[in-house]
């Protein structure tokens, strides 16, 4: 038997508009916290916050923060309403506003996104 899906993860595993505004809506801002592996996504739809580990092997993060140009792609781990997902986002970082959907994943997969490699090793 499969288990069934919390209604929100569901709604969340669909596109949906995002931003990554905490602390502060900026290029700069985000990039501080993307060098701590640790960025909020909020889903605009639902009004949900995210905090997502950041999943480094999946992430394209090279772009021009200090200009705030280029796009980003964010690919990170967590647990939403008792349930593991992986959350993947695209970033505009003029804006900081983007698409993002989560996806349900394994106990094993869950277990290598959340794992606690440093960012020297990527």
């Amino acid at each position: 038997m499969t288990k069934k899906l919390n209604d929100l993860v569901e709604r969340l595993a669909n596109e949906n508009n995002v931003e990554c505004a905490r602390p502060k809506k900026t290029a700069e801002a985000l990039k501080e916290c993307i060098e701590r592996d640790y960025v909020h996504v909020m889903f605009n739809a639902t009004g949900t916050e995210l905090g997502v580990q950041l999943y480094r092997p999946e992430c394209k993060l090279d772009a021009d923060y200090e200009n705030a140009k280029g796009n980003i792609h964010i690919v990170g781990g967590l647990t939403l309403n008792y349930c593991k997902v992986k959350c993947v986002v695209d970033i505009d970082l003029s804006t900081c506003e983007g698409k993002g959907y989560l996806v349900p994943v394994t106990d094993d997969e869950y277990k290598e996104i959340m794992s606690d490699k440093t960012v020297e090793e990527y």
